[in-house]
This record gives structure tokens, sequence and C-alpha cells, in this order.
């Protein structure tokens, strides 16, 4: 273990905790050792010079709520290539000590921290906790704060769990003069004897075995309610009455002391696993207030008529595509972030998210269709796609990463068969958000026979204007495409679905780098004011929310977590965690070795040829430099990492090999290796064998039926378009990514074309886009969404399609 860290490391890799403390000292420190005196030795090396214009920035921060004026002038220098060793040596220059200290890894580390658990009484009770340090190391287990006795070891074990075990623990772990405890952990014991539920617990499963009482009250009188789950770590709770979040009512048992005649209503818990995002319901239970039966109705029916009308979905599923790397194609870069980030916003939301990168045009229809799987009567289904795209005659089309060049309609995705299948479902709502461009594509002259319903609760959000491109921004790391840049500030606001969107096209209709160039675009036939922030309550038998719950948790249950023995008396854990649906990550880390062991390093190798994953991108010292750019912050240090993308094209399980090296002092320092085969299964998105042949329900077959002359909706190109599509056949598309140039766009930063499309354009001197004079014919005039024939037709097509005009408030 070195006494610094990497000084080659530019200080903008420091890990968030790290980075948080650092702050904190350099806020509070005196003059002459803060951030100001940093500042000023940085502004007077060329290297990294901060302005005074920039120092005032700085300190402007401190009038944020959560402003750090030390994070903002840091995050100025990493942009400037600043390392380790460069701020090393200015904390050295100030003489600030404790800013020096924390930027010293400690002598005593905690690896494995206890874990929250919820079991059954009469179980046996496991904590762990693992530490690494000069031997030796030293346990104590406390519960709140006395010591457990007997407890001196890294796991504590309770066999029998009572009543009287439940409660906080944490661990004391000592090495020499340094000391560390551990995170507490909270340990719930269910007594389920009384309602005579079964005991079998299958580890990882999230399973309800207290469910609420239906009760009967006078009024004054205490109501309490209580429900539990199994679970590691402990579940979330959130109480409903009458379909709504009760506020504050986030605890196994929810409690009134005193009841009023307005507390009678349905409540049900919503209970959300803390590790795989797994949500169930418990039943409801019907509380009564008073002598409610003598108003000559029951109990349900008096509640039936008293329930306020609340919209709500019966799940929420979101389907995330991000497409970047592809090949015949521009790459792309900022899918990856938008994907991530919108994921992480939709889980707040209450979403059942899938997340993947990089799709074929096999593995888009089949994520689809596992996409439809969890949809049924009253769910919110929402769709999101960046990457390549076009639009003709309305129908929007995703470029998956293999798709041809030149691509046409065969090749790609078809947005609006997907919304054909979706109505199917009976959704509640349906929501597109396409972050691609919208330009016409020369080289496909179908168009798809697309017939959908007549239904009120459609929203598309475009990324850009009909015939436009969309643009993400260039910079040297990884940044938002400009849709999601403003969409994820107002994602989580509690508005209609179209109010939302309207106000992020207000948000970006103010962004000067794209004015004129980008402007989001709604279209909308909802008539309720539904809400991405509706609340979910699962249709009339949890059975079917609860299979559709176990079928959306099958694809994102991660391995779980293990320590490997070598017969050297070395100890590896090796750990998982997922940053999208389809790419894992795997870490290492030494847990203990044997004292006359010098050096000691596990990697993991021999993975299948499946994945392609490259030797020198494995068993990486930092996330980074394998490529773990967005989850970095929230993976434990010191370990050795390597990131498994496109998980959907594994075959069979997953067996690779973790190889252990050491040396000891004894051996002249020659090498040893030991060898252990792990299969970790198919994890994540593996287990849906998305890399098989097009299914035969997929989207494909609802695109597959152009129009006859005689009955299409648009007349077929003509002499001059024809020939138009000849010429350009054999022009290179410069178009699909489009490169405004940097003095034009000052001081925003660079634009690039996120997506693109076959629209013929000319690229003038400073990059503005103008189009071809013998460009295709607009499209505006064809129908956006083709419906179903009826008797009144022409009425129903007038109407419908008014309803989905651009959304103006």
């Amino acid at each position: 273990m070195s006494e610094l860290p990497d000084r080659s490391a530019n200080i903008n890799f420091l890990r968030e905790p790290l980075l948080r403390k650092l702050c904190e000292l350099l806020d509070k420190s005196r003059a002459k050792t803060g951030w100001r005196r940093l500042g000023e030795l940085v502004g007077s090396d060329r290297r990294f010079r901060v302005s005074s214009d920039e120092m005032e920035m700085c300190s402007l921060k401190v009038l944020d709520l959560e402003g750090s004026p030390s994070r903002t002038l840091l995050r100025l220098m990493g942009e400037r290539g600043c390392t380790m060793g460069n701020l090393l040596d200015y904390l050295q220059t100030l003489g600030n000590s404790e800013a020096l200290q924390c930027l010293k890894p400690s002598a005593l580390q905690i690896l494995i921290q206890p874990q929250s658990v919820a079991l059954i009484s009469g179980h046996n009770l496991r904590l762990s906790c693992s530490a690494v340090g000069k031997p030796p190391v030293q346990y104590q287990w406390f519960k709140t704060k006395e010591e457990v006795p007997n407890s001196v070891s890294q796991d504590l074990i309770i066999n029998t769990v009572q009543q009287k075990d439940a409660g906080f623990y944490i661990c004391r772990v000592n090495c020499e003069d340094a000391f560390e405890f551990s995170q507490w952990a909270q340990v719930d014991v269910l007594n389920v004897s009384s309602y005579g539920q079964g005991c079998h617990f299958q580890e990882g499963q999230l399973k309800v075995v207290i469910q609420p009482q239906s009760q009967q009250l006078h009024v004054g009188e205490s109501l309490q309610l209580e429900c539990g789950a199994l679970g590691r770590p402990i579940p979330r709770y959130q109480w409903h009455r009458n379909k709504v979040p009760i506020p504050n009512a986030t605890k196994r048992k929810h409690m009134i002391p005193h009841v009023m005649q307005d507390h009678h209503g349905k409540y049900c818990c919503e209970i959300i696993s803390s590790s795989s995002r797994e949500r169930v319901w418990t039943n409801e239970a019907v509380v009564v207030i008073d002598d409610f039966y003598a108003l000559g109705a029951s109990p349900n029916e008096f509640l039936l008529n008293s329930i306020p009308e609340q919209l709500y979905a019966t799940d929420k599923v979101a389907l995330l595509i991000g497409n970047l790397s592809y090949q015949n194609h521009p790459q792309l870069k900022a899918p990856m972030v938008d994907v991530y980030d919108l994921t992480n916003l939709l889980h707040q939301l209450n979403f059942k998210v899938v997340s993947l990168l990089d799709l074929t045009e096999s593995e888009m229809r089949n994520a689809v269709e596992e996409f439809l799987l969890l949809l049924h009567k009253g769910v919110y289904g929402l769709l999101y796609y960046a990457g390549h795209g076009y639009e003709n005659y309305g129908n929007s089309f995703m470029v998956p990463v293999d798709a041809p060049n030149p691509y046409r309609s065969a090749n790609c995705l078809c947005v609006q068969s997907i919304l054909k299948l979706m109505q199917e479902k009976e959704t509640g709502l349906n929501v597109f958000l396409l972050d691609m461009c919208r330009k016409r594509n020369v080289h496909d002259e179908s168009t798809p026979n697309i017939i959908l319903r007549v239904t009120a609760n459609i929203v598309f959000g475009y990324a850009t204007c009909q015939d436009a491109e969309a643009f993400e921004l260039s910079s040297s790391g990884f940044t938002n495409g400009v849709f999601v840049k403003f969409l994820k500030k107002r994602l989580l606001d509690d508005e209609k679905i179209t109010v939302l969107l309207d106000r992020v096209a207000e948000d970006m209709g103010q962004f000067d780098a794209t004015k004129g160039k980008q402007a989001l675009e709604i279209r909308s036939s909802l008539s309720e004011r539904r809400a991405l922030t509706d609340p979910v309550l699962p249709a009339d038998t949890a059975d079917l929310a609860q299979t559709h719950s176990r079928l959306w948790a099958k694809a994102h249950e991660l391995p779980e977590s293990m320590c490997l023995d070598f017969d050297c008396g070395a100890q590896i854990k090796l750990g998982f965690a997922a940053e999208f649906s389809n790419v894992l990550v795997i870490y290492t880390n030494i847990v203990k070795k044997p004292e006359d062991m010098s050096f000691c390093q596990a990697q993991v190798t021999d993975f299948s040829q499946d994945l392609d994953v490259d030797p020198k991108e494995m068993n990486r010292e930092t996330p980074e430099e394998t490529g773990i750019y967005l989850l970095s912050s929230s993976l434990p240090q010191h370990c050795l990492y390597t990131r498994l993308s496109s998980l959907q094209k594994l075959k069979e399980e997953l067996v690779f090999t973790v190889c252990l090296e050491g040396t000891f002092t004894s051996m002249d320092d020659d090498p040893v290796h030991w060898t252990k085969s792990i299969n970790i299964g198919k994890p994540l998105i593996a287990r849906l064998d998305l890399y098989r042949g097009v299914r035969k329900n997929s989207c494909l077959q609802t695109c597959l039926m152009p129009h006859s002359p005689s009955h299409s909706p648009c007349h077929s190109p003509g002499p001059e378009h024809r020939l138009h599509l000849h010429h350009r056949q054999h022009q290179t598309q410069d178009c699909n990514r489009l490169s405004l140039q940097q003095h034009y766009l000052e001081p925003y930063e660079h634009l690039q074309g996120a997506v693109g499309g076959f629209g013929d354009c000319y690229i003038g001197s400073i990059g503005q886009v103008y189009d071809s004079p013998a460009g295709p014919a607009s499209s505006s005039d064809r129908l956006s969404i083709p419906i179903e024939a009826t008797d009144d037709i022409n009425e129903l097509q007038t109407v419908f399609i008014n309803s989905l005009q651009l959304q103006h408030q």
C-alpha cells in the first residue's frame, strides 16, 4: 500500500467522499492556508492559471445553499490538467497539514461493511465486517452503545435470533493506534407466527410475510397498521391511503394515535428492495371509523364513493436505449451519459428501468419485445432513445449500431410500430422521448402502413423539430446532449408531462448555442393530467404486479459478492456492480494475506469471446482506466476494476478465472500463481437472450406492410425526386454529424450533430446548415400518425391529428 495516491492522476478523478472532505477543509481554513491562497498560487502558475474573474466566481459559491468555493477552484484546476502531484506540492507550499493528511490513505481500511437485514424470528443472524491493515487487526461488535459479549471476530453470529436482538449494530476495528468504525447495520426481526405465514425464504428475494389487517375503530382510538418483508438490505416502505402516498409514512408500522373520521379508507403499503429496486405491494386493509354501517352502505361501498379522484399508474416501466458505437456511421458520446442520468432520475419516480447501450437491430427488436412483456392495462410506458435516426412521412426510425450505410427502414426500428404494440396492452400513458435527428432519409422510399388506435394518452417529446438535427455538446469529457441537459432539470417536477416538456422547450430556447438550430417539439393526444410523478397502485390482483416485478428483476439481478480463499492463506473479495442493464463491473481486492507475503494481487481473466473484452482495459487500478466514468464514485477504493459491456451478446453462462499472484520474502520475489474458476451464471440482461434472432412477435411485424399505390396516403416520389435520390446514393453523407465551428459558438461549448440523418444540406463557412434547393419536399403535409379506419374516418382523422399538433401554452 503506497503512502500517497498516484501523483500523475488528474485531480478531477478524486473520489467524492475524499473530494468533499478536502473541500470542507480548504473552505474552513484560515486565509493563509485556505482556498483563496491556493488560488493565488495557481494564478501565478502558467500551466493552470486562474483569472481574477474566475476567483470571483469561486467566491460567489458561498451564496449557494451547498456551494463550495474550493470545489469550483479544484474543478477549474483539473480541467486545465492539474495532477495529484501538483496539488500536493501546492498544499505543501501552503503548509496546510490537515489537507495533506486528508489525501494520505489510512493505515486501516474497512473493505466489507455489515448490511442491514430483515429476517424471521428463529432464524440465524450473520453480520460481517472485514478490514485491512498491519496485523493484527482486531474487531469488537456493539449493539447501540453496548459491547456484544464474545463478538471479537469479523462475523457476528446470533443463532435463533429473537425480538430482543432487533436493533442497530456497529463494529469497531483496531490496528495498532488506529481504529475505524463500520457503518451501522439495522436488524429487524419479524414475528410471523401469529400471522400463520410460512418461513421459507430464498436469499435476495423480496417476500411479504406480514400483511396489514382491516380494522373498525371509533373516533379518538389508535390505528396501528403493520406489514413486513424479508430482505437484505432491509427494504423500504411507503404507505398509501386511497391510492395516494401518505407523507412521511415510510416505516414498517404506520400509527395514528387518535383517528378522526377523515382517516377512514383503504390502506396498503408499497415495499421496495434497496438493492435490486424490485417492488411488491401488500394487500389492502379497510379502515372504518365510527358508525359508517349506519349510513346504509357497506364499508366498501362507502369508501368507493368517498375516495377522491387520483390518477395513478398500475406500474411504471421505462426502456432506455443509447447507441453510440456505430460500425458504419459516426461515433457518438452523449447517449451513454444521457441514459445513465435518466436512469437514475426515473428510478426516483418509481419506474422499472431497463437501460441498454449499443444494440444491433435484432437486439433492439428483442429488447422492445421484453419491454412490451412488462406492460399491461394502466401501466405508464416510457421509451427514450438516443442515437442516429431519421423521420419519413411522420414515422420516426431508430438506427441500430450495425445498420449499413446507407440504411433504410428495413434496417431500423419504427417508433410508431412500437406505439401500436403498446396500445394493444391498454397502457395508461405512452411517452416517447426521441433524442435523434428527424431529417428526411432520401435513400428510403417506403411508407410503413401503421394503423394506430385513437387514444388520449400519447406524448411525443422530440429533441428537435421536423427535418432538423439534434446536437450533443462536444468536449474532452463526458457531457449530456442538449435535450437531456435541460430535461434532467425538470424530469422530477410534479407536472402534467406535456407541461413539463413545454418548460424544457422554454429552457432550451434560452440556450444561445442552439438557437435557430435545435428546438424541442411536443406532440400529444393527452386529455388527462397525467404526470410521471403519479403514484403506482397495482391492478385489482397484486399477483399480476408481482409477476411483472419478478420479470423485470430477472434482468437486473447482480451476482452476489463473494470471498475466495486460496491455499496460500490469502482471501480475495470479488464484487459486482451494474453501470447499465447490459454493463457489468467486476472489482477485486485483497481482504487478507499471509504475513510473509510481500506482494499480492488478484486479477480476472479468460472471459467469453462473446463479450470481446480488451485485455488492456481489464484489471485497472482506477475505474476510469477501464472506461467506468459514471459509476466510479460509488465503487469501493483500492481494487482492480474490469468493465464488461454488451452482456446481451453472452450466449452461455459467464465463466471466468480469478488469478492470484503473490510473492514471498523467502522466495527471492519470484511470483507464485493460484487460480480459481468462477461461474456467475447469466448476469443482468444476459438472462433474456437478446442475441437470438428476431422473435416471432417483435415490432418488425408491424412495419412490413407498405402502402399500395392506390391506398397510400401520400404520392410516390416524382421523377425529380428519384433523380435526386440516385445522385445522393453516390455521395458521402457529410450531414450525419455536423460540427459547428468553435468561434461561431463562443463562449459556449462546441456542438456536434448527435444523430445523423440523410437530409441534403450544404455547410457554410461558419457551420450553418442550409437545405438543399433540390432537396426532397417537406413531409409536413403527410399524416403524422395514421389511424384505423372507421365509418366516420374523415372526422376521426381530423380530430385525432389535430390533437397531436405542436403544444403551445
